[in-house]
């Protein structure tokens, strides 16, 4: 039998390594982790609310949401995960899940037991600080987006939301930084940004007309002048904490803020 390591994990070598600066010995460690693959079809969960949890997940392809929702049935969506993504890294530490997390897309996920990753953290600080790192640039994104819906008009939300998918996607190899396919319906755009669908239908009209995005099918978009639909969204990548060298940030907009719309 060959000796060779598994590359299931190979998305979670990836992503740790964009962090902290693993040697061999701790891509190995990582890709020796006990885990179960398994594919989860279209709107499948990864885990419910109130679930005792004992296991994380890393999505190894496909698109998945963060997801609150409240007495009326209404969702807030909270956060989007793409490939490389450990998406349930604080329900399983947490012990039990306080919100849900379900996948857009057909999707390749890995569990992997909490208890392992944890021994994983302790026996190997340079691959425990990447996992440190990845949970506080979650919370980075979190504040955003609160900041996003509590205190921008939809114009911005929405544009906003375009320029942080723009860039997250190159980095995570999913897209260009100008021209990128939506891994959201309307529907769930308006979950995220607390709007409604009619809402951001005509927000993105509206950013058509202005010539910001351009949207040759359903869910394409493409960017006409990045530095205008920036300063419409009023966008400034730090929060991401991506790389000074990160080529997706050549397309950046200088970090100057303007007042949102009244």
């Amino acid at each position: 039998m060959s000796s060779e390591p598994s590359l299931v994990l190979e998305p979670m070598v990836r992503r740790l390594s964009y962090w902290s600066k693993l040697n061999a010995d701790d891509r190995g460690a990582i890709l020796d982790l006990p885990h179960r693959a398994k594919l989860l079809e279209r709107h499948g969960y990864i885990v419910r609310e109130g679930e005792k949890v004992s296991q994380s997940c890393v999505l190894l392809s496909g698109y998945a949401i963060r997801q609150k929702i409240v007495a009326g049935g209404a969702r807030q969506i909270v956060a989007v995960h793409m490939k490389g993504d450990l998406v349930d890294l604080q329900n399983s530490f947490l012990g039990t899940a306080d919100h849900s997390v379900q996948v857009l897309t057909d999707s390749q996920i890995a569990y992997i037991p909490a208890e392992a990753l944890k021994k994983l953290a302790f026996d190997r600080p340079t691959v425990g600080m990447a996992l440190w790192l990845d949970t506080l640039v979650d919370a980075s994104v979190f504040r955003e987006w609160i900041a996003n819906v509590g205190r921008r008009d939809a114009h911005t939300r929405i544009a906003h939301l375009l320029c942080e998918f723009a860039l997250r996607l190159k980095v995570a190899g999913l897209g260009e930084a100008t021209e990128y396919e939506l891994p959201m319906t309307q529907e769930q755009i308006a979950d995220c940004t607390g709007l409604t669908p009619v809402h951001v239908n005509r927000t993105l009209k509206a950013l058509e007309v202005e010539k910001l995005i351009e949207r040759r099918s359903g869910r394409s978009v493409t960017i006409g002048d990045w530095r205008k639909l920036a300063a419409a969204g009023d966008f400034d990548s730090t929060y991401l904490h991506l790389h000074e060298n990160e080529g997706a940030l050549t397309v950046r907009t200088p970090g100057v803020r303007r007042p949102g719309r009244a």
